[in-house]
């Protein structure tokens, strides 16, 4: 650690805090994670080697925080301390949005596109290296001073197979946590990262969440009041799932007529993501092909080439 100063607390959560530091060596400006070790034979927290394990995996992607060093040291008075050593990023996704817009407003239909399309390429690299994010939320999606978006706080991480196993169910904010979830699956996969960036597309153009519920049961009604109640017809056994009750039934919303700042082709792109039915959810490869996107594709071909460290990924167009 003595490579590293450190110059504020830029977080704070359940095992440690975030700083922000310069490496002295060569004065570039890095984020410090630190978990505190509460005694060795306990060893290093699960989420900890998880979020190491998953971003040495996925670390060629350049809309994936970078992580450069794992340090293992102790604190004042002894303690073991863990240091994970990442990439700067000025803001979060959350506050990038009040800094930009002001409380309460969204962001302009193209940056919201270069977003979207940035996230999804990150998911993308995800899914096809076996890794589901489970906890994509405004505020683990990192901003650079270029507007790049990248994908951050992997501490819940999983790799999975198939078939698909059973998993947690204590995962995901409850803003952005898919149906399957809040209705007691344990076997779900890929389509629950799919379903949170629908919600932050949507929160990104709007400047607040789509569904808002402070329980489980209370956020499924403020889903199924927009994308209507389902049943064994629109979603094959979902009354078989643990959580099942008699919901109030709901008809279907356009999500035109909530978010029209999107236009057709994004509120169909959007309804997709929001199937749900997991199994008719748009995977990442397909939503990266979506009309909506037609008019920047071209520019992830091209246009950052030249930029020393920042390759950015061919997309096929076909």
């Amino acid at each position: 650690m003595e490579n590293y100063k450190k110059t504020e607390v830029l977080g704070e959560g359940t095992y440690g805090k975030v700083y922000k530091a310069q490496d002295i060596r060569t004065n570039e400006i890095v984020a410090l994670k630190k978990t505190l070790l509460v005694n060795e034979d306990e060893g290093v927290p699960a989420t900890t080697l998880r979020e190491v394990s998953i971003l040495r995996a996925l670390s060629e992607c350049p809309y994936i925080v970078k992580l450069s060093d794992v340090l293992h040291t102790a604190s004042r008075n002894g303690k073991p301390v863990l240091y994970l050593v990442f990439e700067y990023l000025e803001h979060d996704l959350k506050h990038y949005m009040i800094s930009k817009k002001g409380r309460g407003t969204g962001l302009d239909k193209k940056q919201a596109m270069h977003f979207a399309y940035q996230i999804l390429l990150g998911i993308e690299h995800c899914h096809s290296h076996g890794v589901m994010h489970r906890d994509l939320k405004p505020q683990n999606l990192l901003v650079s001073k270029d507007e790049i978006i990248k994908l951050a706080d992997f501490g819940l991480g999983r790799s999975f197979s198939i078939p698909i196993g059973k998993y947690t169910h204590e995962v995901v904010t409850l803003w952005y946590r898919a149906p399957e979830i809040l209705l007691g699956s344990k076997c779900y996969s890929t389509p629950i990262d799919i379903w949170s960036i629908g919600c932050i597309v949507a929160e990104m153009v709007t400047g607040r969440p789509l569904f808002c519920g402070e329980s489980e049961i209370e956020q499924l009604l403020a889903i199924f009041r927009i994308m209507g109640t389902p049943s064994n017809e629109t979603w094959p056994n979902v009354e078989t799932l643990r959580d099942w009750h008699d919901f109030p039934q709901w008809k279907p919303t356009e999500i035109y007529k909530i978010i029209p700042q999107l236009g057709k082709d994004g509120c169909d792109l959007l309804t997709q993501m929001l199937h749900l039915d997991p199994a008719k959810r748009i995977t990442a490869s397909d939503a990266l092909q979506h009309p909506f996107f037609d008019e920047i594709r071209s520019e992830y071909v091209n246009s950052f080439t030249n930029k020393e460290n920042f390759p950015l990924p061919v997309v096929n167009k076909n």
